[in-house]
């Protein structure tokens, strides 16, 4: 039995699909945990066993892990409470239940950065890894995914490179770093899940093929679009006002900020203190401008409508998921 939480989600959607056609091969069947199952995909939804609730509720998980081998873990983002709530006092009752229950294998997405200099000051990132610990604490086996930021951010600066041929961050514009595709991270889950012969506790490294800076992006989008794209940098007082105007728990504001700052520092760089850049995944990563030409490209070249949002994740610790 292999335990699927945000299943309607960014990464969880593509990993659900997957699991559903991969898992009966291998003698696994698959439970939900989603607070609406109406947003389930009508073809998966009989193929699965389905726990109404939130994953943050303890009741919920007691019944959801009770005969669980495995379980894929992924917190929402609560941007109404401070990172550290967020992240592991969100994840608390579940680490009790992992225990309670006996569950032998957890998966959970996670962010680069652990022992790094950046790594106790990252915002976010800092929250995310202190979830690994106590998850980690509990102990069960698990393999915490460590992301850089997604391919998928990009998709937030649809309208703004549609319209002004510009999309924006706080990073330094010739910092080079790791990014990821989504279907990376799904696919790198899904073998995790399906894999018992595993064990103990681990981080594993999903990115994509190469380091890129923005100024980078802009060349690639620009080839891909066939328009000129550019990078333009705002600063961290800029997102800090743009977020506390937008009605975000003040912590959990700064949490983005630290974040950002973090990673123009270095943080995903793994170059602090002997750390090490991270390895390359064995398994073939999709390359950016093919995430271009087949996500990117169709999102910018689409007519913008008044009910259409461009925004996706923040980063790759913002996923967004199932609502709690």
């Amino acid at each position: 039995m292999i335990v699927i939480t945000a299943p309607t989600g960014t990464i969880g959607r593509r990993l659900l699909s997957l699991l559903v056609e991969a898992a009966p091969a291998h003698g696994e069947e698959l439970r939900v945990v989603v607070r609406d199952p109406a947003r389930l995909p009508e073809a998966v939804r009989g193929r699965v066993e389905v726990v109404t609730g939130s994953h943050g509720d303890a009741a919920t998980v007691e019944r959801a892990f009770a005969g669980a081998d495995a379980v894929f873990w992924l917190v929402p983002p609560d941007a109404s409470a401070a990172p550290e709530d967020g992240w592991s006092g969100f994840t608390r009752p579940a680490a009790r239940a992992f225990a309670a229950h006996g569950v032998g294998r957890v998966v959970g997405v996670s962010a680069l950065g652990r022992g790094t200099a950046q790594a106790g000051r990252a915002g976010l990132v800092t929250a995310s890894l202190a979830m690994d610990d106590l998850i980690a604490g509990s102990g069960v086996a698990y393999r915490a995914l460590a992301c850089p930021s997604f391919f998928e951010n990009l998709l937030e600066e649809a309208g703004s490179i549609r319209a002004d041929g510009v999309f924006t961050d706080t990073v330094t514009a010739d910092r080079r770093a790791p990014l990821v595709a989504v279907a990376d991270i799904a696919a790198t889950a899904a073998g995790l899940l399906l894999d018992r012969s595993w064990s103990g506790v681990d981080s594993v490294p999903v990115l994509g093929p190469q380091d890129l800076s923005p100024e980078d992006l802009a060349l690639i989008m620009s080839e891909q679009l066939g328009r000129p794209v550019r990078y333009r940098r705002r600063s961290l007082d800029d997102l800090r006002s743009e977020l506390l105007g937008y009605g975000l728990h003040p912590a959990f504001a700064e949490g983005v900020v630290e974040m950002k700052r973090a990673k123009d520092e270095g943080l995903d760089e793994g170059l602090d203190e002997g750390v090490g850049r991270p390895a390359r995944p064995a398994v073939p990563a999709t390359g950016f401008a093919r995430w271009c030409a087949e996500t990117l490209k169709p999102a910018v070249l689409a007519a913008p409508t008044a009910d259409t949002a461009d925004t996706t994740d923040a980063d790759s610790t913002l996923e967004a998921t199932d609502a709690r």
